[in-house]
C-alpha cells in the first residue's frame, strides 16, 4: 500500500449519520466497504435518490483517514472547475506553499483566485493535474487520504479530468476514494465515475432497507411498529421515501399509542420532487411506457405491447434495474407504489385520456374495457355510470373486490342528476368492497360522501360497518364509528344487530372473554327478531369459539346450533362463520385430515369472496401442512399469504406468525425468530390478543430453537399470564403449554413445571381433549422425570407420545417425542437404544424435509457420540456446576478452544446468543474469562 500511516485498525460505524439518525441496515454494506478500503482503491456507490448514499458516506468519513469531500450539483456541473475549488479549499496552506510555482500558479486558477480559470494550452493543464497529484502525496505521507465524491454524476469534466489523472497514478500510496452517484446513468457517466478512483474499483449497489430497518429507522421519529411496517411498503424500503411520507400518515389515536395509520390521498410535495427526479433520470421511452402501465389495473408486458409499446420488455427490464418496478409472475410492480401515483398525476389530462381510450380499445376483457372508457371521460354519463354498475357485479363474482370499490365509486363520480339515489347505494357498495379488499383509503373516501349526503340511516349505519370492517382492530376508529352508528341504528334491531356481532369481535380480539360473549348473545337476540340469519350464525360462532376457550363443554352444542341457521352463500366473511370454525376445532382436536379437506373445498370460494378470508384460510393450511410434516407445502402456503398481507392495508400480525409457523417447521429457527418478534409489535399496536398470544408462543418456540431459553421462559410465563387473564384454560387452542415446561426444566425449574403439567392435564382430562394433547403433556413430563433422574419412567412416557402422535399422523411432533426417548435413554447410558430413538427422529425430520428440526436431531447425534466414547454419565437438562444443556456444550467448546464464532456456527446459534450464554456461564461457575473457564471445567467437564 506504500508508504504513510496504516488504518487497519479503523473500522466503520454504524452509530449515526450526519443527522444524527442511526444508520441502519447498512452493516454489511459497510463491511464490504471496509474490506476494500484496506486492500486499496476505491469504491463507487450506485444506487437512486434517496437510498442513503449521503449516509453512507457520512459513516465512511469517521474511519479516521484524512478526509476530502466533494458533493457535486447539477447546477454547478457546467462550471470548469467548480469541484476542484471545493475539494483544493480543503488543502492546508503549508501543502500548498511546498508546490513549484508553476504548479501554486495552476492551484490558485482553479480555486478562482486569480487568472483564468479554464487556462491555456497543455503545460496549464499538465500543472493543473500535476497540483493536485502532489497534494495529493503530501498529504498521504502524514496519514491516509480518503477522497469522498457525492453526486458524482454531475461533477463538470474538468475537475473530473484532474481527479482521474491523479487517482491513475497514485494506486501505490495511501489514498482511497468513496464514491456516490445516482442510477440509472449511462455507461459513458460510470465509466468516468469509475475512473475518479485509484485502482482497483468496487462497485457496491445501496439496496433498499429491510422491513426491520425501516422500523428501527423510524423508532427515532416516534412511529410505532404499525406504520413502519406500512411505510416500508409505501417506500419501497428508501429512507428518505419512508421519513418523508412518516410525516404524511394519518393516525386513528395519538401516534405515540397503539394507533394504526393509514395511507393518505395526497403525496408529500418531497416524495413527489423525488421520485419526478427519478422518473426523469430514466429515458423517454421507458417512461411513456411506465406511465401506460401506471393505468393499467394489472399491467403485463403483453398487455403494453398490445397498447402501442412494442418494446415494452426491454423498456421494463431498464425500469426494473432502476428500482422503479418488479416483475412478479409476469406482473408489474412499481417500487415504491406511489411511482404509479406520480406518473398518472403528472401527466396532462388530455394524454391521460388518449392513454386511457387506446387503453379502452385494446383491453380484451370487457370490464377493463368499460373502465378505461370511463376513465378518458370523466363528465358525467348515464350510460358509463350504468355500464360501471353491471362491470362492477361481474368483478364482484370474480371475487375481485378491490376492482369493484373502483367501479362503484367511478359509477358514482359519472352520475349525473338523473341517478343521484343509485348513486348513494354505489358509494355504500363502494365502501362494502373496498372494506372486503383490505383498501382502507377507499373505504374511507366512499364512505365520508355517504355521511356528508343526504343518504337514509340504514345506509349510513351500512358506510360504517364499512369502515369498521376496514379498520381492523384499532381502539379509536373502532369507539368514534361504533358510536355515531349506534346513533344511526336507533332503535331498529335490523341496523343494531351487525353493529353488536362489530362489537362482539372488536372485544374478541382486545381479549374481553365476557364482553365478547354477551354482545355476541345481544347480536343473537337482535338478528332472531328480524330473522337475519347471517348475524346470528356469525355471532353464534363467537359464543362457540369463547365457550371452548374457557373450558365449558356446551361448545359443541352452542357449534351446532350455529351451524343449523340457514344462511345464503356468498356473503363474505367466510373465516368467521361457525363453518370455519368447525375447522378450527378439528384442527384444535388433531383431525389433521378432516381439516385439510375443509379448507381446500373452501379455498376456492375465499378467493372468489374477500381477501380477509383467503388469508385464513392460507394460514390454516399452512398450520395444517406444518403439523402433518408437508413443511415446503407450509412454506408456500405462509409466503402466499404474506404477499397478500403486505400488499394490502391489512393488520400484519397474522402474516407474521404465519411464517414464523412455517419457518420453524421446515425453514430456519433465526428467520421464524425475526418474523415472531415483528408478529409480537404489530399485535401489540393492534391492540390484537388472539394474534399477540399467538405470536409470543411461535416467538417462545423460536427463542427455545435458537438456544435462548432465558428469553424463551420470559415469553412464555407472558403468554402463560395473558391466557389465564383472558379466561382460557383449553389447552388445545393454543399448545404452550410443553414448551413452557421445556423452558422450566432447562432453566432447572423441575417443580414449577410439574405444576403446569398437572394443571394441564387435568383440564385435558375434565374436557375430554385429543389424545395429541395429552401426549405433548406426556412428552413434557418425561422431561421433568428425567430432570428428576427417573429416566426408565420417562423413556415410557416419551415413547408412548411417540407412538401416539405416529397415530395421528404428526410427524414433527412424533419426532419431538423420540428426541425426548432419546434424552432418556442417554441418561440411562444405554446409548444404542438412544442413537436409535435420535436417528429414527432425525429420518422422519428429514422426510418432511423439516430442516430447523434435522439440524436438531444431528446436534443430539454429534452430543451423543461424545457421551459414549466417555461412557461417563452426563447432564442433558443440566450440566456440571449447574448448567443447562445449551451452557454445558457451550462450556465444552470454550475449552476446546473454539471462538464465539465459531461455536455460533457448530451449535447453530447466533453469536450474540453465544455471547449472552457465556456470561451466565460466567456467573454460575463464578469465572471471569474463557481461560478460567477452561481450568475450573478441567479436561473431562462440560
Amino acid at each position: 500500500m506504500g508508504t504513510g500511516a496504516d488504518s487497519s485498525e479503523i473500522t466503520l460505524t454504524t452509530d449515526v449519520s450526519a443527522h444524527g439518525v442511526p444508520l441502519v441496515g447498512r452493516a454489511a454494506l459497510l463491511g464490504a466497504i471496509e474490506n476494500r478500503l484496506r486492500s486499496g482503491g476505491g469504491v463507487v456507490l450506485t444506487g437512486p435518490s434517496g437510498i442513503g448514499k449521503t449516509a453512507i458516506l457520512d459513516a465512511v468519513a469517521q474511519r479516521g483517514d484524512r478526509v476530502l469531500r466533494l458533493a457535486a450539483t447539477a447546477a454547478e456541473r457546467f462550471l470548469p472547475f467548480a469541484g476542484m475549488a471545493e475539494l483544493l479549499a480543503q488543502i492546508p496552506e503549508d501543502v500548498v506553499e511546498r508546490l513549484p510555482g508553476p504548479q501554486r500558479a495552476a492551484f490558485d486558477t482553479m480555486l478562482v483566485r486569480r487568472g483564468d480559470s479554464r487556462g491555456r494550452g497543455g503545460r496549464a493543464e499538465l500543472a493543473r493535474r500535476l497540483a493536485w497529484q502532489s497534494c495529493l502525496e503530501a498529504l498521504s505521507e502524514a496519514q491516509p487520504v480518503l477522497l469522498i465524491i457525492d453526486d458524482a454524476q454531475w461533477l463538470d469534466g474538468a475537475s473530473a479530468d484532474v481527479i482521474g489523472y491523479a487517482s491513475r497514478r497514485l494506486a501505490d500510496r495511501p489514498i482511497r476514494a468513496v464514491i456516490a452517484q445516482r442510477s440509472p446513468e449511462s455507461p459513458a457517466v460510470r465509466t468516468r465515475v469509475t475512473h475518479l478512483s485509484p485502482p482497483p474499483v468496487q462497485e457496491l449497489t445501496v439496496p433498499p432497507l429491510a422491513e426491520e430497518d425501516v422500523t428501527a429507522l423510524l423508532d427515532a421519529h416516534g412511529l410505532n411498529y404499525w406504520a413502519a411496517a406500512r411505510l416500508h411498503a409505501d417506500s419501497g424500503g428508501n429512507p428518505y421515501l419512508a421519513l418523508a411520507l412518516a410525516g404524511a400518515f394519518a393516525f386513528d389515536d395519538p401516534p405515540a399509542g397503539n394507533a394504526r395509520p393509514w395511507r393518505p390521498w395526497r403525496l408529500p410535495e418531497q416524495v413527489r420532487a423525488a421520485l419526478v427526479d427519478r422518473l426523469d433520470a430514466l429515458p423517454a421511452a421507458v417512461r411513456e411506457t411506465l406511465f401506460t402501465a401506471a393505468l393499467t389495473t394489472r399491467p403485463t408486458a403483453a398487455q403494453l405491447r398490445m397498447a402501442g409499446r412494442p418494446d415494452a420488455d426491454r423498456e421494463l427490464r431498464a425500469a426494473e434495474a432502476a428500482g422503479l418496478i418488479s416483475v412478479d409472475h409476469g406482473v408489474v410492480h412499481f417500487t415504491p407504489p406511489a411511482v404509479a401515483t406520480v406518473l398518472a398525476e403528472e401527466a396532462p389530462a388530455d394524454r391521460r385520456s388518449a392513454t386511457h381510450r387506446q387503453l379502452a380499445a385494446t383491453a380484451s376483457d370487457p370490464v377493463e374495457r368499460i373502465r378505461h372508457r370511463a376513465l378518458a371521460n370523466d363528465h358525467p354519463d348515464a350510460e358509463i355510470a350504468r355500464s360501471l354498475v353491471s362491470a362492477a357485479e361481474t368483478a364482484l363474482q370474480r371475487g375481485a373486490s378491490g376492482l369493484v370499490a373502483d367501479l362503484y365509486l367511478l359509477a358514482a363520480d359519472r352520475t349525473g342528476g338523473d341517478l343521484l339515489p343509485e348513486r348513494m347505494e354505489w358509494l355504500v357498495a363502494a365502501a362494502e368492497a373496498a372494506a372486503s379488499a383490505g383498501r382502507r383509503e377507499l373505504c374511507v373516501r366512499a364512505a365520508e360522501s355517504v355521511f356528508t349526503a343526504d343518504a337514509s340511516p340504514a345506509q349510513r349505519v351500512r358506510a360504517r360497518i364499512a369502515v369498521l370492517d376496514a379498520s381492523g382492530q384499532s381502539i379509536g376508529v373502532m369507539e368514534e364509528v361504533l358510536s355515531a352508528a349506534l346513533a344511526d341504528a336507533g332503535e331498529d334491531p335490523a341496523l343494531l344487530a351487525p353493529l353488536r356481532l362489530r362489537l362482539a369481535w372488536q372485544r374478541h380480539h382486545q381479549g374481553k372473554t365476557e364482553l365478547a360473549e354477551r354482545e355476541a348473545k345481544a347480536a343473537v337476540r337482535l338478528a332472531r327478531m328480524v330473522g337475519d340469519t347471517w348475524v346470528e350464525s356469525m355471532a353464534g360462532a363467537i359464543v362457540a369459539q369463547v365457550t371452548r376457550a374457557s373450558g365449558r363443554p356446551e361448545y359443541l352444542q352452542v357449534l351446532a346450533e350455529a351451524l343449523d341457521v340457514p344462511t345464503e352463500p356468498g356473503r363474505g366473511m367466510l373465516h368467521l362463520t361457525p363453518r370455519f370454525l368447525a375447522v378450527r376445532f378439528a384442527l384444535f382436536d388433531d383431525r389433521l385430515t378432516e381439516a385439510r379437506a375443509e379448507l381446500l373445498r373452501m379455498l376456492p370460494e375465499a378467493e372468489r369472496s374477500g381477501l380477509e378470508e383467503l388469508l385464513d384460510i392460507l394460514r390454516n393450511l399452512a398450520e395444517v401442512a406444518g403439523r402433518d410434516g408437508h413443511t415446503r407445502e407450509a412454506l408456500d402456503y405462509a409466503a402466499r399469504a404474506a404477499r397478500l398481507f403486505q400488499e394490502n392495508d391489512l393488520p400484519l400480525g397474522p402474516s407474521w406468525y404465519t411464517l414464523a409457523m412455517a419457518e420453524l417447521a421446515g425453514g430456519s429457527p433465526a428467520r421464524a425468530l425475526s418474523y415472531a418478534e415483528r408478529g409480537m409489535l404489530s399485535s401489540e399496536a393492534d391492540a390484537d390478543m388472539i394474534y399477540l398470544t399467538r405470536n409470543l408462543h411461535v416467538l417462545g418456540q423460536a427463542q427455545l430453537a435458537t438456544g435462548d431459553n432465558d428469553a424463551a421462559l420470559a415469553t412464555l410465563r407472558r403468554l402463560q399470564r395473558l391466557e389465564a387473564d383472558r379466561g382460557y384454560t383449553d389447552p388445545s387452542t393454543l399448545r404452550w403449554h410443553g414448551d413452557l415446561i421445556t423452558a422450566l426444566v432447562n432453566a432447572g425449574e423441575a417443580a414449577a413445571a410439574a405444576e403446569v403439567v398437572t394443571e394441564a392435564r387435568e383440564a385435558a382430562q375434565r374436557l375430554k381433549r385429543s389424545r395429541g394433547v395429552l401426549a405433548e403433556l406426556d412428552r413434557a413430563e418425561a422431561l421433568i422425570l428425567v430432570h428428576q433422574g427417573e429416566a426408565a419412567a420417562g423413556a415410557a412416557l416419551a415413547a408412548g407420545a411417540a407412538k401416539t402422535f405416529a397415530d395421528l399422523g404428526q410427524p414433527i411432533a412424533q419426532g419431538n417425542a423420540l428426541l425426548t426417548l432419546g434424552r432418556a435413554e442417554r441418561r440411562r447410558r444405554r446409548y444404542a437404544a438412544a442413537r436409535a430413538a435420535i436417528e429414527s427422529a432425525r429420518d422422519i425430520f428429514s422426510r418432511a424435509h423439516a430442516t430447523p428440526w434435522t439440524q436438531r436431531a444431528q446436534r443430539a447425534l454429534a452430543t451423543l457420540t461424545v457421551g459414549a466414547q466417555r461412557r461417563a454419565p452426563e447432564e442433558e437438562t443440566t450440566g456440571g456446576e449447574g448448567l443447562t444443556s445449551t451452557e454445558a456444550r457451550i462450556a465444552a467448546l470454550v475449552r476446546q478452544g473454539a471462538s464465539n464464532r465459531e461455536i455460533a456456527a457448530q451449535l447453530y446459534l447466533s453469536v450474540k446468543t453465544v455471547e449472552a450464554t457465556l456470561t451466565r456461564i460466567y456467573r454460575k461457575i463464578g469465572v471471569r474469562s474463557r481461560t478460567q473457564l477452561a481450568s475450573r471445567l478441567g479436561p473431562g467437564e462440560g
